[in-house]
Parts: structure tokens; sequence; C-alpha cells
């Protein structure tokens, strides 16, 4: 952040367009970023990325493509409530000087609606990149994420002077997502505690235990899924224990 901050003082252009050392745009991607700030009320638009093998083949996960849909459908009914840090521009004029240990990708576009502007996602604006070697590259990589998520959860300002429905898809899909871990270990405890109470909870506990066993047993969705969701957890942690560094450590396989 601390870099890409002195990148934008040396500069002079209007339009500030962004992204990460090893991520490879489509020939088109940038016009297609830029044609968005013909409404004036827009000051960050962000494309979509996603991961390919060396032989082209696309990597994306199912997560990766829901929260592909939401961001769109967030862009419909307003502005989005994250965006996408390999490829995204902003406006001169609205561009954010952070702390250098946020996440330019999670804040800029709240700072934006809070502003009385607009961050949208431009779908046809796309990027590409490896991915991490392994799941537990992945994980590791998503711990570190999630520390700087925290810090802007906690002590960004998220939830003042926004609009009542932007506020509910920054608490749903923002909040109640990095507070999924702890979520999930609060219903397996409750589950537990319950279990002579009835079917729903015996039938509750259940699901949770096939859903880690699947995890144990084989790569996957379900792995994914537990490993991103538990990632949260350590990574409060984590924050809370020793802060965020503004470094950014890259995943392995990932240049």
């Amino acid at each position: 952040m601390a870099a890409q901050n002195l990148a934008v003082r040396a500069t002079r252009s209007e339009i500030l367009a962004f992204s990460d050392a090893n991520v490879q745009w489509k020939p088109d991607a940038l016009r297609n970023l830029v044609r968005n700030f013909a409404d004036p009320e827009v000051a960050y638009v962000c494309g979509d990325h996603f991961y390919e093998q060396a032989d082209g083949t696309n990597r994306e996960r199912i997560y990766a493509r829901f929260e592909a849909w939401l961001r769109r459908n967030e862009s419909r009914l307003g502005s989005i409530t994250a965006g996408v840090g390999p490829i995204y521009a902003a406006r001169r004029e609205d561009y954010v000087e952070l702390d250098p240990r946020f996440g330019h990708d999670l804040a800029f576009p709240y700072l934006m609606v809070q502003r009385g502007r607009r961050a949208v996602v431009e779908p046809e604006a796309t990027a590409w990149e490896k991915p991490a070697r392994d799941i537990e590259d992945e994980y590791r990589r998503k711990v570190r994420m999630f520390e700087h998520c925290w810090l802007i959860l906690l002590r960004g300002g998220m939830l003042r002077r926004l609009p009542p429905a932007y506020l509910i898809a920054i608490a749903s899909h923002r909040h109640l997502r990095y507070a999924s871990g702890m979520l999930h270990l609060i219903l397996i405890a409750s589950s537990i505690a319950l279990v002579g109470a009835g079917r729903v909870y015996r039938a509750a506990l259940g699901a949770q235990g096939a859903l880690l066993l699947t995890a144990v047993a084989r790569p996957g969705i379900a792995r994914y899924y537990v490993l991103v969701t538990w990632a949260t957890v350590p990574s409060l942690i984590n924050y809370l224990r020793a802060g965020v560094s503004p470094v950014w450590e890259k995943a392995e396989g990932t240049r």
C-alpha cells in the first residue's frame, strides 16, 4: 500500500489503474475499466479476476464464482462491498492514501460510498494469475489476507455514514463472512450441548460432522470451504496479539 501511495504521487493522470505484479490483464481490460468513469458518480471500478494453470485451464472455484456473482449484483444495486485488488481503477480526485496496513480492495469501496460516490464492477475487464501451489498455501494466504480485513473491520470505521441498503450489504457480506469461523465454532458447541434435546440438533451436528469428515477425506470444495472459513479465526487471534504488518508476503507458486 505504501508503494502504491508513492506511485500515485509520482503520476499526474486523471484516472489511476492498479494491478499486482504477478497478474496479466486481457488486452481490452483497461479500456473496459475506464469507460465506467463516463458516469460522474463512479469513483472506483474493479474487474473480474480468475486463476489459471500453466496449461491455460481455469481453476476458479465455485466460491470465487459465487463471490463474483454477488459483486455484480451489488454493483447493480449501487456499490460493491469489496473490490478486486489485481485489477481496478480510481479517479485521482477520489483516491485515498490509506494506512499501509489496510487492504485497498476492502477499504476503497466503502470509503467511496461514505463520500457519496459509487464503487462498481466491470465484468468485461478481466485479469488472471497462477493459483497457489496447493490448498495449504492458499490457507496461509487467506490467514494473511484476513488479518488485514480484521484491522479494517475493527478500526476502519467501516459502518459509518452509509446508506441503509449498503449498510445491510456490508454487515451481511463482509462482517458475517469474516465472523463465519467463530459462528461455526458456536454452532458446533451448541449442537453438542443440545444433541439430546431433539432430532433437529442431532441432524445439525451430523451435518457438521459430515462436512468435516469430507474435508479431511479428500481435496475439493468441502476442504476449501473448511480451511478458508477456519482461516478467519487464527487471523483474528494474530491481529489481536501482534497487529498487522504492512508488508505483504506472496503465496508460493504464484509468480
